[in-house]
């Protein structure tokens, strides 16, 4: 199952549900053990990235199992505060581990992280905001690149973050639910997913104000207590499925649908010409004439256009009667389809010197061998071939099984004609 077979030009129609949500599941499944019980998580994702999440919390020496879509942690007994360099390397969010151990056990030892190749993405923002709270830092190994962090006590203090950095908020977040005083973050991210991991940690018996916003308080308490939680529905699946409906001028209806994180995408998907019709937490995307483009569109924080969404939108503006910009301003790495789009006949350029893409439309894409360079680059590209005329093989289907329970399972249910097939399909 490397590869991802899609004979394209057909339109999506139907109805799908939205899985949970993959980057609000990941900084919650760290935060399991900072409760010395039983957590029961609801709507979580069975994705590879959950996958490796649960294999570093058995290594500590959590109990998983699951149930349907419903994990149960317990993490009574933690027996090491080590994150074998392994299970590191194999994706960046198990770097949420760093504050989660410091909150448990008051001992980390940790590499840096890995995960997709789409630019730098340093960990500085994470070790200055701990070297703040009493914690104490050493680079190990000869490349100095395992970190040893350890502390007798917690101590709560003022973090100015330079970038808003939903990492580093919440690796800050999970130090400081079990510190000793208060911590207030400035210039904390405001995504959705680090307001469901406040959420998540109140249910379990934090002291936290400020959700939501830049600024973010967290009073230590004593300990934390079992809870059961449903995690949100994922805004990136969501927006993804959106622009594939959009690139086939389908009709179908999202349920289970985050409305509201995903505004900005809405907003943008409504100016290509797309009909978006909203109920509470229902959506139907229709489309019926050629997309229209777009003047400019700038990744930025939330609430602004989500850096995820960019290689999907990519995609659909490809297609566009017009002529497209879009600016990358959270990662400098993030260009990568453009080399894959070119050799479905995708019209693109790149400024480097301003991290720009310039795109002019084309009536129709064509089918080819494409390789997905990273996970939402590859989800991307599902949707170039869904759009395209003929037969388009993904390459690297891994990178896509990290965030998608399973593209070709819900787009086949919308009528695609997609599925999962060996590497060296044709």
């Amino acid at each position: 199952m490397s590869s991802i077979k899609v004979v394209g030009d057909e339109q999506l129609k139907g109805e799908l549900k939205i899985q949970g949500s993959k980057n609000a599941a990941l900084p919650v499944i760290a935060a399991t053990i900072l409760n010395k019980g039983i957590t029961i998580l609801r709507n979580c994702p069975k994705i590879l990235d959950v996958y490796h999440m649960i294999k570093i919390l058995e290594e500590l020496g959590c109990k998983t199992k699951w149930e349907g879509n419903t994990l149960y942690v317990d993490s009574t007994v933690i027996t090491s505060p080590i994150v074998s360099e392994d299970s590191v390397r194999k994706m960046r969010s198990s770097i949420l581990f760093l504050g989660a151990l410091l909150g448990r056990c008051h001992e980390v030892t940790i590499a840096y992280p890995g995960g997709c190749s789409i630019g730098k993405r340093p960990i500085d923002y994470h070790l200055n905001a701990m070297a703040k709270m009493n914690i104490t830092q050493e680079f190990i190994g000869e490349e100095e690149n395992i970190i040893h962090c350890y502390t007798n006590k917690i101590i709560g203090n003022d973090i100015f973050l330079e970038f808003p950095s939903v990492g580093a908020t919440q690796n800050v977040l999970l130090a400081a639910v079990l510190s000793d005083g208060k911590t207030r973050i400035f210039n904390a991210a405001r995504e959705p997913e680090v307001t469901e991991l406040c959420n998540f940690l109140q249910e379990a018996g934090a002291r936290i104000c400020g959700k939501g916003s830049a600024y973010l308080e967290v009073e230590g308490v004593k300990s934390l207590h079992d809870v059961e939680y449903t995690l949100m529905p994922d805004r990136i699946v969501a927006g993804t499925y959106m622009t594939a409906i959009a690139a086939t001028y389908g009709d179908a209806v999202l349920t289970n649908f985050p409305v509201r994180e995903l505004e900005s995408v809405i907003r943008t998907l409504r100016k290509t010409g797309c009909k978006i019709d909203v109920s509470e937490d229902n959506v139907r995307v229709s489309c019926k004439k050629r997309l229209q483009p777009i003047e400019l569109i700038r990744t930025q924080p939330y609430p602004g256009f989500p850096t995820d969404m960019q290689s999907q939108m990519m995609t659909v503006l490809s297609l566009a009667d017009g002529r497209s910009v879009i600016q990358e301003e959270i990662f400098e790495s993030r260009f990568q389809n453009v080399y894959e789009l070119r050799k479905m006949g995708a019209i693109i350029s790149l400024e480097s010197s301003s991290n720009k893409a310039i795109l002019t439309g084309v009536r129709k894409l064509e089918g080819a061998v494409v390789k997905a360079h990273d996970l939402r680059g590859g989800a991307a590209l599902v949707i170039a071939g869904l759009a395209a005329q003929g037969t388009t093989i993904v390459q690297g289907a891994t990178s896509i099984e990290r965030g998608y329970e399973d593209i070709c399972r819900d787009l086949s249910a919308l009528g695609a004609n997609i599925c999962y097939c060996s590497e060296n399909a044709s």
